[in-house]
């Protein structure tokens, strides 16, 4: 009994070590960027020890965020939240919406649209982008937010995540409801958003982060400064400073900000959606 205690706790440790080992490697580049970015614009940030010697300024985050720099840091923020709002708001919406009829609902044809939902998830995004691209330019969506904002509100593992959900709902709470007399819209709103909220809530950071962190789709089809989100604007800013470190690693401290907030705001929402969705 006191080996097999014993073999527990050095497991325990073990597991404690190497979780500590992993955010410690993980935090590294983000302590180097936050502590660079509060350098003077042409400091040396390669070598620690001239990193971390004072003095530190805000003079970085002023050239990045002037209103007159090559950086239109207000305007890319502005549109990546834009886009990330919408995409997530639309597609938990939509998924909610499928997954209640496809999980609840009887119907013709129900098994080959879940198929066809399912295979969805196996077709990576970079096979379609040339089709895609070809319908903007047709639609001459190109440098709007409709081109920026269409194409990715459809998330085939949302749907998925809320359909799973919803069939773990007792039957009985729904025909209760339907007896009552009660009809689909009414039964999603009164019973299943309320009961799903936190899966909801769950998806949504996963698509707003996918959102906000798009790069591929966002270059295409966003080639006016003005159109730009934060993946492709910022890598543009950061062209313009070969050498000089600390500016760059401000944008990207910038950058970072609101998709953190949005995290830490909802953080217990993720983890209770994923403990009841049961994603591994």
């Amino acid at each position: 009994m006191i080996m097999s205690n014993n073999k527990n706790s050095m497991r325990t440790y073990l597991i404690y070590i190497a979780a500590f080992c992993m955010a410690f490697v993980m935090i590294i580049p983000l302590l180097w960027m936050i502590i660079s970015a509060f350098k003077a614009p042409g400091s040396t940030v390669t070598v620690i020890t001239e990193l971390m010697r004072p003095p530190y300024t805000l003079d970085s985050f002023k050239e990045v965020l002037e209103p007159d720099g090559t950086a239109m840091m207000w305007r890319w923020t502005f549109n990546s939240v834009v886009v990330g709002v919408v995409q997530t708001v639309v597609t938990v919406l939509f998924s909610s919406w499928a997954a209640y009829a496809v999980s609840r609902i009887d119907f013709k044809g129900k098994t080959i649209i879940f198929a066809l939902i399912l295979a969805g998830l196996m077709v990576p995004m970079e096979s379609i982008v040339v089709p895609l691209f070809e319908m903007i330019v047709e639609l001459n969506w190109t440098n709007t937010y409709h081109a920026l904002i269409w194409p990715g509100m459809m998330l085939p593992l949302a749907f998925l995540i809320l359909k799973q959900f919803i069939d773990q709902l007792p039957s009985e709470l729904l025909e209760a409801a339907r007896i009552d007399g009660a009809g689909h819209f009414q039964i999603w709103w009164k019973i299943v958003f309320p009961l799903s909220r936190s899966s909801m809530a769950a998806v949504s950071i996963f698509i707003f982060i996918q959102s906000w962190n798009n790069l591929l789709w966002p270059l295409l089809v966003a080639q006016e400064t003005s159109m730009m989100t934060l993946p492709v604007g910022i890598p543009t800013f950061q062209s313009n400073f070969a050498t000089d470190l600390a500016v760059p690693m401000a944008s990207n401290v910038i950058a970072s900000i609101p998709a953190l907030i949005v995290f830490l705001l909802f953080q217990k929402h993720i983890i209770k959606g994923i403990s009841m969705t049961g994603i591994k």
